[in-house]
């Protein structure tokens, strides 16, 4: 096979009982791609047939939709009597199934961040309506050779409930490993279903081994329904009783102990690594921090998540002591920061001018300025200090929508500097 409608075919990449998928190149995006070809007589099959179409309708229905960088992006779709086929991006690497046996476990931080980008991913998700309904580690891809660092990618959205509808009437959707009891019990689903399976997912790369275990679904359906699992930490050591406590809570299966949102369960797993209950990786910084961090930060309250996850990616983050000049009075620069933690001193010629907190945004002048960028001040940590630093030109590499909202945050800054300098002046 050469060509699948305009796209070249380079060779097959995995294939199931339903659908081939193959290694692509879209000649006109320039890009390689994924095609999954579903056999029209599959469609047609007396059988599963219905089932079968509308999985791949589903997915089909998501073209465009799902623009996130921990969602594989569906491109294209097409719909015909002799070929049928949904263009998504590719994503070169494995899945999760093979780092959930005793053997192969991933870090303990690790796991906390894959499932923390998880979480954002399916809020955004659920923002448009769309609850996944069959997450497990074989729906999530990494992307890259090293599962220790590269990116994740959640796929395969076609038992997806969209536009709020849930069609739970629909039988032989979703892994019932993963299923939530509602699920289960054919009860009407939202995203709590998702938070659930996420939870599990969680528990088996934790520990190697799912919560519940069966011969045959019967029993694993009366164990969803009736049994609690073994602690994550009963069965891996050095696993922190926080981390024991989310799990438990994303598997409750009473609705109104789960977490009710995604933004709850991802703000304890930010907070897992805030309290050093998790050990932060050696790069300092958890990514899942990192992104509570921006999110919390009033600066960015107009960012889309998939704007704060480009800022994660093109700044710079450290930790200072007391007394590190940050900035120097006098001298170039072509960055901005932000403080993320921590109490930073302006200084002139030896006078105090300011005092900056958690959230200011400091040195934008000198990258926003058409002048020459010479910094007015000396700026100096006053105790232990988390300091967020933006590179002017990397700014002006980024998404045209990301930098809209960097200058209008500017704007909102310095609206309040003249402000507070009126309110200053008038007090003389």
């Amino acid at each position: 096979m050469d060509k699948i409608g305009k796209y070249e075919v380079f060779r097959e990449i995995g294939n199931g009982a339903t659908a081939t998928v193959y290694l692509g190149h879209d000649p006109f995006a320039k890009r390689d791609v994924a095609i999954k070809v579903v056999a029209p007589e599959v469609l047609k099959d007396p059988e599963r047939g219905k089932l079968y179409t509308h999985l791949f309708l589903n997915e089909a229905s998501l073209v465009g939709k799902l623009n996130h960088p921990h969602i594989v992006q569906i491109y294209d779709a097409v719909v015909a009597d002799n070929e049928c086929y949904i263009v998504m991006e590719y994503v070169q690497g494995g899945t999760l199934e093979l780092f959930c046996h005793e053997q192969l476990l991933l870090p303990i931080d690790r796991v906390v961040e894959i499932i923390f980008k998880c979480t954002r991913a399916l809020d955004f998700a659920y923002r448009l309506g769309i609850t996944h309904r069959d997450i497990k580690p074989a729906n999530i891809l990494i992307a890259g050779g090293d599962a220790r660092s590269g990116d994740i990618k959640i796929s395969d959205f076609g038992a997806a409930i969209t536009g709020g509808v849930d069609h739970t009437q629909v039988s032989g959707i979703g892994s019932p490993a993963y299923m939530s009891p509602q699920q289960v019990k054919e009860l009407p689903l939202d995203h709590r279903t998702d938070i659930y399976s996420l939870g599990v997912v969680m528990y088996q790369l934790l520990t190697g081994q799912l919560p519940f275990q069966a011969s045959n679904n019967y029993n694993m359906v009366y164990q969803i329904i009736n049994t609690e699992p073994t602690p994550v930490g009963h069965l891996r050591k050095k696993i922190p009783a926080t981390l024991d406590a989310i799990v438990a809570k994303a598997m409750a299966k009473d609705l109104a102990n789960r977490y009710e949102t995604w933004e709850e369960f991802a703000h304890d797993l930010a907070q897992a690594f805030r309290s050093k209950a998790v050990k932060a990786p050696t790069r300092e910084f958890a990514e899942s921090e990192k992104f509570d961090t921006l999110r919390a930060l009033s600066f960015f309250a107009d960012f889309s998540d998939v704007e704060i996850w480009e800022v994660l990616r093109f700044s710079e983050w450290k930790s200072v002591t007391p007394g590190t000049v940050i900035m120097h009075d006098g001298e170039p620069g072509n960055f901005f920061c932000f403080l993320a933690e921590g109490e930073l001193k302006v200084t002139k010629a030896g006078k105090i001018l300011n005092l900056l907190t958690a959230g200011d945004c400091f040195g934008e002048m000198a990258v926003i300025s058409k002048g020459a960028q010479i910094r007015g001040a000396d700026v100096v940590a006053l105790t232990e200090s988390k300091v967020i630093t933006v590179r002017g030109e990397t700014l002006r590499r980024a998404s045209e929508a990301c930098r809209m909202h960097f200058y209008q945050s500017f704007l909102e800054v310095l609206a309040n500097r003249l402000s507070l300098a009126n309110q200053r002046l008038a007090a003389f």
